[in-house]
């Protein structure tokens, strides 16, 4: 057995100090907004820094849970996100996938792929191409635009570059067309890199927010993050949730526990869905990265 010697000792006591350091820097902000969010008014009054609440209360949860525009907004973001993350990895599949094969133009094709990563047209000349396709004030305005990510398409094509040719081969010699090998071979094989990249593409979908105010002028189309976005700026939560059409309790919680519980709830499925795909996520970016 290697033993280790009294300065990589140190060395590792000191990273393991910083990343501890690390961790808890960043779970700070979550301990105290699920604190406050939780908290009575006068002991967030009384406390600067509150980590623990010592009186309970879910006024704060049953505010917005109760308020429709919230609830509206949720269901529009899960919605969103679902549908969004189903056509971007459809169309960068099924892209990367035809990018992977021999075809003609396939260089020139790379090229404007690789071009749109280093150069976009830019806020206005989006805008444009949105109103000129009939996109504004619906939620496809936020799905189609980005369909493929350029990054996530080389990726991916990379991925299918690395599937032995033989399966392709054998494949065409059972008769099978590009539309079945691609469906049937292709897709059941790329699991780690699709869950890894539909990560990515979910949790920009959940976090859309600038597109939102671009793009949708109803309210009642707004993904959650506008309406969390009208929550902590706006001084009064409860005009921001439309107080006066949707008030639900006699004595509506204050505007401060108000904004933290829906940071909370606005933030919470996106973290819950994490562990679930955390097993291919590293396994998916590294197999479509390194090999080759």
């Amino acid at each position: 057995m290697k033993y280790k010697s009294l300065s990589d000792r140190i060395f590792d006591a000191l990273n393991y100090l910083f990343l501890a350091l690390l961790a808890v820097s960043m779970l700070f902000p979550f301990l105290y907004i699920f604190s406050v969010s939780f908290t009575t008014f006068e002991e967030f009054l009384k406390s600067e820094i509150l980590l623990w609440p010592k009186v309970w209360v879910t006024d704060a949860y049953e505010y917005i849970l109760q308020s429709k525009p919230f609830v509206r907004a949720m269901g529009m973001t899960v919605y969103l996100t679902s549908v969004g993350t189903i056509v971007n990895l459809l169309f960068t599949a099924s892209m990367a996938y035809a990018l992977s094969r021999k075809i003609y133009g396939q260089r020139l094709m790379m090229f404007m792929v690789l071009f749109t990563m280093l150069f976009s047209a830019g806020m206005i000349p989006t805008y444009l191409m949105v109103k000129a396709t009939g996109l504004l004030n619906s939620i496809w305005a936020l799905i189609l635009p980005s369909a493929i990510g350029p990054f996530s398409l080389i990726v991916v094509r990379q991925f299918f570059l690395n599937i032995p040719t033989e399966l392709y081969e054998a494949a065409v010699v059972d008769g099978a067309n590009e539309f079945r090998i691609f469906w049937q071979i292709i897709m059941p094989l790329s699991k780690p890199v699709l869950a890894a990249f539909g990560l990515f593409y979910a949790v920009g979908h959940w976090n859309t927010y600038f597109g939102g105010i671009l793009y949708l002028n109803d309210p009642r189309e707004w993904p959650i993050q506008v309406i969390l976005r009208q929550i902590v700026i706006q001084s009064d939560a409860k005009n921001a949730l439309g107080a006066a059409e949707q008030m639900m309790l006699e004595n509506p919680p204050p505007p401060e526990t108000i904004q933290m519980a829906a940071i909370l709830v606005a933030t919470l499925p996106i973290l819950i869905v994490y562990p679930f795909l955390q097993k291919h996520f590293a396994k998916g970016v590294m197999v479509g990265s390194i090999k080759g």
